[in-house]
């Protein structure tokens, strides 16, 4: 069975297999597209296929839609190349669930796939013309957070960056440049309304890409470049808006177990692609079953009806609320709890943590006991079903090959988020008190254990990579397993890292109950799991 157009329309073969086939006439979708183009999506990764590109096709099975998707990739022009052009856009979803089920289902609502070249002349024409287009209401992105920066760590604009500056939107070369030229198109042909919608996973994502298409007006504007009225297109709203967004799915790197299912099915060509900038690329996707996609309902031009395809739209301020609720109580920190003590003990995977009585017991405490009681209701999504489902859906799904150790990465800077914002809502609070929070801290003293290196077995591991590192090593490298004198002298200038915390832990008078957690954790070896039976 081969993916591509000739190759799906042998139907009855692929459904025998037992996958789901586009159920639209997609030679009529495609022309229907190119001629109005209405949704074009900037990154073709993992998620966009997973997520976005399915829920279109539900909605063009069911005769919602009339056109399809474009996907344009600015990063990695080979995905394009070597697997989107290949397989005629076409690709494989594979939903693994909880219960050990597999469904599948080709997806072939993208029917065009450019390349955000210039040098490529074809494509990039074709993107002015989508650009220019009145029919187009949404432009949207999943390109990772660092994707929007302008800047080096040390605040510097990229060289790239600096460049587009002075060569103006005819000669852009970087990310951002070229959609910012782009968007001055469509501006010159009538200044045309349009949603320039970020899905990528970081909070007020919208914020972050208007900024950097600010900076390019404004530059260019400066410069000389452009006409000053596109400093003005940008700045309004009822012309060009920024929505906010808040998605939640993980779609991992294709699983090689998977790729044996589609094999032994009969699917042809299944070997990966690795690009000269080292992307992993395969015909097929894997992903959860559960997803979410949140909306702020901010559209100049229209939009399409996505809410039957199960994306929610709402407001900022509700958008804002669920952002929080995922993020500082509901799901994150349940995740950064399992990653600190799954490197402890020796776990490989969040899913086979879930069969771990005590760590379940503990994320359950952390985010129905301690973490709900502070949860601002966003309405759009229930948040105690939330946590009813990353408890019991989706962190046990055995399908999903996330591994504490990734999780870890950069813990230092995501505890402030995860667990901090809990943590002032209760000093805040009139009817909470702070010092009754009792798995919060014990979650800080595994942290600073894990800092060691050294697992409840004794044996040295390797830490995830996080920027504070060399800070707090030359601390924790006082502490010994089997010696738990001075623990509080030895970390104190931990505790007061309001930048990890978002608090610090002696003023609010939580410093005490951390250091106790620490001292029992290293009395001996397996002092970690020990410590877990009594208070969990």
């Amino acid at each position: 069975m081969k993916l591509n157009t000739v190759g799906v329309k042998q139907r009855e073969q692929w459904e025998e297999a037992g996958y789901f086939i586009p159920q639209f006439d997609r030679e009529i979708v495609a022309k229907a597209t190119k001629e109005k183009p209405l949704w074009i999506h900037f990154g073709g990764g993992n998620l966009f296929r997973a997520f976005q590109a399915n829920v279109v096709q539900k909605l063009l099975n069911n005769g919602v839609l009339d056109r399809g998707l474009i996907v344009a990739e600015g990063f990695d022009y080979e995905i394009v190349e070597k697997m989107n052009r290949p397989h005629d856009d076409y690709t494989i979803l594979v939903t693994l669930k909880s219960d050990g089920s597999v469904e599948k289902t080709v997806v072939g609502s993208i029917v065009e796939s450019l390349t955000v070249n210039p040098e490529n002349t074809h494509d990039y024409n074709r993107l002015k013309t989508i650009f220019s287009a009145d029919s187009l209401q949404m432009v949207s992105f999943t390109i990772t957070e660092k994707g929007y920066s302008l800047q080096d760590g040390e605040g510097r604009f990229l060289s790239d960056v600096e460049l587009d500056f002075e060569n103006g939107p005819s000669l852009a070369k970087s990310y951002m440049g070229k959609i910012a030229a782009l968007l001055y198109l469509r501006y010159l042909a009538g200044e045309k309304p349009i949603a320039m919608v970020s899905m990528d996973n970081c909070s007020h994502n919208g914020d972050k890409l208007y900024e950097a298409i600010q900076m390019f007006a404004d530059k260019w504007s400066e410069n000389g470049k452009v006409e000053s009225g596109f400093v003005r297109y940008i700045q309004t709203k009822e012309k060009v808006s920024f929505p906010w967004t808040m998605i939640d799915k993980i779609t991992p790197r294709p699983d090689a177990s998977v790729e044996r299912i589609l094999k032994e099915d009969g699917v042809e060509d299944l070997e990966p692609i690795i690009t000269s900038k080292n992307t992993y690329a395969a015909l097929f996707v894997n992903a959860e079953e559960c997803e979410y996609l949140v909306i702020e309902d901010d559209f100049p031009n229209g939009r399409p009806a996505l809410e039957k395809g199960g994306v929610m739209f709402a407001t900022r301020e509700i958008v804002d609320k669920v952002e929080k609720m995922k993020v500082c109580t509901c799901l994150n920190p349940l995740h950064t709890t399992l990653a600190i003590f799954g490197c402890l003990l020796g776990y490989r995977k969040i899913s086979e943590e879930m069969k771990d009585t005590q760590l379940k017991k503990l994320v359950e405490k952390i985010g129905y006991e301690e973490g709900l009681p502070v949860v601002v209701n966003p309405e759009v999504i229930d948040p105690k079903e939330f946590i009813d489902t990353v408890v019991n859906i989706r962190f046990p799904n055995p399908f999903m090959p996330d591994t504490p150790q990734r999780i870890a990465t950069d813990t230092s800077q995501k505890l402030a988020i995860r667990f901090g914002e809990t943590i002032k809502a209760y000093v805040k609070s009139n009817e909470l008190d702070v010092k009754n929070l009792k798995m919060i801290p014990l979650v800080f003293a595994g942290w600073i254990r894990y800092l060691m290196g050294i697992d409840d077995y004794g044996k040295k591991f390797e830490l995830s990579a996080d920027p504070l590192l060399e800070i707090l090593r030359p601390y924790v490298s006082q502490l010994t397993i089997g010696e738990t004198q001075h623990v509080k002298e030895k970390i104190q200038p931990i505790l007061n890292m309001t930048q990890i915390f978002g608090v610090d832990l002696e003023e609010i008078g939580l410093a005490d109950t951390v250091c106790m957690h620490l001292e029992e954790m290293l009395k001996e070896v397996g002092a970690v799991r020990e410590t877990l039976k009594k208070y969990v």
